[in-house]
């Protein structure tokens, strides 16, 4: 069969299609069905997001998903479905290989709440998702944190673990059970994928119960165990996940992939950091990220031949370096690079290489920012980083010991580099009073001031009601709001001073850096009064004993010029001599210990405009930053007991939900971990913004698509989400009062109920009688069997059968964990049993009481 031919057509009005690989065809899955997934399958899923469609360059997603149980011939068609539809959609589209269980944070992030993975094949298949079907019974194990995925796994208690949701799934009714050890995200997050299961195939008809407590909830753990049978011994822990760290993500690796002859050569070229110059457009390129992720990436002037065989490369490169065959696997192209692959590199350039000059005298070209549009476009104040037009109150402490001392308004702008300070800013939004505490740290801070700074921080955000937005500053990399509240008069002394209103002290001759050309980026810095000190593009302030000379280089603007004239008068009140670069007098160099060789360019700015804004979940493994992705974000996966970073480039931003409250320091840490840590490099003074959930600033909520000011207040917590969800309890008390009137007739030693009664429960469910049969009705009415339920013995599962001498005449405190006295025999083996009591347990239980009590006398099991 030719797979080359019959593309499926795309719908352009939807974000999302996935297809099915059946009998080597893509076929359509109805979007009902989206998010499950069988695993004797392959599927292709394409994104294309609908906000981009219109934007030039926009990036497509395509990923090719193999089933764990899926055979060689689906996966080859799934490949060469993907290399075709390649073709079809153009460069500008990134393709992803996704193994079951394995997948990529950008996958998950199409299915809310949660993917399911559901055992079967071709049969199974072609019928993904029915709704309102009652005729079933299954076993789900839900984990995940952020990103949540539902396992359909044995139906019996051995399938169970302390640490993860399981949802036992009987059709009118799915009962929740929680793990011990599970945290109250995971509950959360594990019911809200119940309740899309309840929509999607029940029509929000089935009855959900949850299993918070087993000792509260009986009347489901009844349920549960006519299902599950007994449970005998004790729950397990759940297996670690394989979670990267990033400091394993760090490792990266570049290398050239290209023919030789007949041979296919892979060379290394780099290592962290990377530049975007490695790559050139004839070539192909491997990127291994201390293999967690495989990139591959595509020169636009690279052959088909190399584009073709991307795939096949990076998983021969895969295999040859001994990583797990479900190694994620992205293919991106020159030009239409993703998000994450960008930030790998130091810089990245949006426009064509070589288009930007460093060379030569520069003049910058500056923007002058519309402050008044802040508060209407949030978005605005978000790439400004300007959170009002600075009209708001402003309070500064500078810390002295253990203490913070208030620093007189008029020395405001005076900071010190041996110091650390708090400066409180206080505005109004909405008709809401908001606040920020910039935390600033100077470079010659001792280790105890920093400390201390941290400590005073958190006595205010007490004395606040922990309504400050926290913002780490380091000396010289001021946010554009802190330069602007103090009016472009920031300056910064070298040393450390004691405020005490007195003004700085007297010193020797000094030299300052002015830059900026207006009051939102002006700022002096005092640099070492030495020529190779200056640069031919700005202005600076030499201040002597008897003069002072206001420099100004070739390369200075006017708006450089105006905005100095305004700032000298801070440093200094004495006369200022200008002096222009090359006619400079005897005096101003002797000042400066003679002539040097001085730069007379320098850089421009970084370039952030390809950096896109992420977002990623917080969490710890082994004293490791663990970090999971949402793409595509939105307000909607801000959950009230996350962490999440939002990295912005220029700024990193830590969201505290309402119930991580308590993580503050730990968040703080993580921040800091991820730019020591991260693949680019990045500066350790990049300022890093501590946000609480209800305080966000508009320089945070800018980044998000839409922002609903008031969601917080309707925020449900999920005790109350869970309680809301439980609906009648009709259904339920049907199923129970079943229970107690019928008993099971034996107890296997596996935990599990018999087959026939799995299927009478199953059968029950689609009947109108109201008997739920969950087993064969041995000898005596039902009513005497009530006496004899299972969950009168211990609901803890051991499987097999326990030695006969460790049950056989021993004391209660004897006995193996988890084993009932009053039922001592039960643990036996089935041969055991039949050997010591001369029957079976069938015929055994099916005695009057008082023999069996009798019997268990005579032989040591009473």
């Amino acid at each position: 069969m030719d797979i080359t031919k019959g593309l499926p057509a795309i719908d352009s009005h939807r974000d999302l299609h996935i297809w099915i690989i059946e009998n080597l065809k893509m076929v359509p899955v109805p979007e009902r069905a989206y998010g499950n997934f069988f695993e004797e399958h392959c599927y292709i899923i394409l994104h294309v997001p609908q906000s981009l469609k219109t934007t030039q360059g926009a990036s497509r997603d395509l990923h090719y998903w193999v089933g764990k149980k899926a055979g060689a011939e689906a996966q080859g068609a799934a490949a060469t479905f993907v290399q075709h539809l390649q073709e079809a959609l153009g460069g500008a589209t990134v393709q992803h290989r996704e193994v079951q269980g394995h997948e990529s944070d950008c996958f998950h992030s199409y299915f809310h709440p949660g993917v399911i993975y559901r055992k079967g094949g071709l049969a199974s298949a072609l019928k993904h998702v029915e709704t309102n079907m009652y005729n079933i019974q299954r076993l789900l194990r839900i984990k995940g944190r952020k990103h949540v995925s539902a396992t359909e796994v044995e139906l019996c208690w051995n399938s169970f673990n302390k640490d993860d949701i399981f949802l036992l799934d009987l059709g009118k009714v799915m009962i929740q059970w929680n793990g011990p050890k599970s945290s109250i995200s995971e509950k959360a997050r594990g019911l809200a994928l119940t309740c899309r299961l309840q929509d999607r195939e029940r029509g929000g008809r089935a009855q959900i119960s949850i299993v918070d407590d087993e000792v509260e909830a009986t009347d489901l753990m009844e349920i549960m165990e006519a299902v599950l049978g007994c449970r005998v011994g004790n729950l397990y822990a759940a297996m670690p996940n394989e979670s990267i760290n990033q400091l394993q993500k760090a490792n990266v690796r570049l290398y050239h992939v290209y023919e030789k002859g007949e041979d296919l050569v892979i060379q290394e070229l780099a290592t962290r950091p990377l530049t975007q110059d490695l790559l050139h457009e004839e070539d192909c390129y491997i990127l291994d990220q201390g293999g967690f992720r495989i990139y591959m990436w595509q020169g636009r002037r690279s052959s088909l031949q190399e584009r073709k065989a991307a795939f096949s490369r990076a998983l021969g490169f895969i295999q040859a370096k001994g990583y797990p065959t479900h190694t994620n696997v992205e293919v991106v192209n020159d030009g239409a690079e993703s998000a994450a692959f960008k930030q790998l590199f130091r810089t990245w350039a949006a426009e064509p290489r070589g288009n930007r000059s460093l060379g030569g005298i520069c003049k910058l070209s500056q923007v002058k920012l519309d402050v008044g549009k802040l508060h209407s476009q949030p978005e605005l104040a978000a790439q400004l980083r300007m959170v009002d037009d600075c009209s708001g109150k402003v309070e500064v402490w500078c810390i002295q010991d253990v203490g913070r001392q208030r620093v007189d308004p008029r020395h405001h702008g005076q900071l010190y580099a041996g110091n650390c300070y708090l400066i409180l800013y206080t505005y109004q939004k909405m008709g809401q009073v908001q606040y920020i505490l910039y935390l600033w740290q100077g470079h010659q801070a001792t280790a105890h001031k920093i400390k201390a700074l941290n400590g005073n921080a958190e006595e205010l955000d007490l004395v606040y009601h922990g309504a400050l937005v926290q913002q780490h500053v380091t000396m010289g990399s001021e946010p554009p709001h802190l330069l602007a509240i103090f009016q472009g008069q920031l300056v910064v002394f070298q040393g450390s001073f004691e405020h005490n209103g007195k003004g700085q002290p007297a010193s020797a001759t000094r030299l300052f850096h002015l830059q900026g050309t207006d009051s939102y980026n002006a700022r002096a810095m005092e640099v070492p009064a030495r020529a190779s000190a200056l640069n031919s593009c700005d202005i600076f302030l030499l201040v002597t004993g008897g003069i002072c000379y206001l420099w100004f280089g070739k390369g200075c603007s006017g708006d450089q010029r105006e905005m100095a004239r305004m700032v000298v008068t801070v440093i200094s009140e004495k006369n200022k001599e200008i002096v222009l670069e090359g006619q400079e007098p005897p005096q101003f160099w002797e000042a400066l210990g003679g002539r040097a060789p001085y730069p007379s360019s320098k850089s421009l700015p970084e370039d952030v405009s390809s950096f896109q804004p992420r977002l990623f979940e917080c969490s710890s493994a082994m004293g490791h930053l663990v970090l999971t992705e949402v793409m595509f974000f939105s307000q909607e996966d801000l959950d009230k007991y996350d962490v999440m970073l939002l990295d912005t480039w220029q700024e990193i931003f830590l969201w505290l939900g309402e119930a991580a409250s308590e993580q503050k320091k730990e968040a703080m840490a993580w921040g800091q971990e991820y730019l020591k840590t991260h693949p680019a490099g990045r500066s350790q003074a990049t300022p890093i913004v501590l946000v609480k959930q209800g305080h966000e600033p508009p320089t945070f909520t800018g980044w998000f698509f839409t922002w609903d000011p008031y969601k917080w207040t309707n925020n449900q917590s999920y005790e109350k989400v869970a309680e809301d969800s439980l609906g009648a309890i009709s259904t339920i008390s049907e199923i129970t009062a079943e229970v107690h009137n019928f008993r099971l007739t034996r107890w296997p030693s596996n935990g599990r109920t018999g087959p026939s009664a799995l299927q009478a429960l199953k059968g029950s469910q689609d009947s109108s009688g109201n008997e739920l049969e969950l087993g064969p009705k041995v000898g005596g009415s039902s009513s005497s069997s009530s006496t004899n339920s299972c969950h009168s013995s211990p609901r803890a599962t051991i499987s097999g059968g326990l030695p006969r001498e460790q049950l056989r005449h021993q004391a209660a405190e004897d006995l193996p964990e988890g084993v009932d006295p009053a039922h001592k025999e039960f643990y036996l083996s089935d041969s055991d049993f039949q050997d010591i009591f001369g029957k079976s347990k069938e015929e055994f239980y099916s005695m009057a009481k008082w023999k069996q009590q009798q019997e268990k006398k005579q032989l040591g099991f009473f």
